[in-house]
């Protein structure tokens, strides 16, 4: 009985020590984000910015991913998303191209 406490309680151990490494390690897209918001704040400087979700990851070529990032906007009672794009190699972790774009009326 004492071994399979022992056993189950080294088993949560080990769960509980790998939930915390992964807590600590942040998503590779996350500063791609960071930047996104900075750039969205920047080009919409009077609206507020209701809601913002990471929409997912698309393969562009060998190494080169797009990161795509939507906004909801809010200026003057009326709402629009800004989709913001960001190409970037995976590999030696730099930013090729971002791009904007509005989606007014959806």
């Amino acid at each position: 009985m004492k071994k399979v406490i022992v056993m189950l309680m080294g088993i949560f151990l080990i769960i509980q020590s790998g939930a915390i490494s992964a807590q600590a390690q942040k998503p590779d897209y996350e500063k791609y984000g960071k930047i996104a918001i900075a750039v969205v704040q920047a080009d919409y400087p009077e609206v507020e910015i209701t809601d913002y979700e990471y929409k997912g990851r698309k393969t562009a070529a060998k190494n080169l991913v797009e990161d795509d990032f939507s906004f909801l906007i809010k200026d003057k009672g009326n709402e629009f998303h800004v989709i913001v794009t960001v190409q970037h190699d995976l590999k030696n972790e730099k930013l090729l191209s971002l791009k904007v774009t509005e989606q007014k009326g959806k």
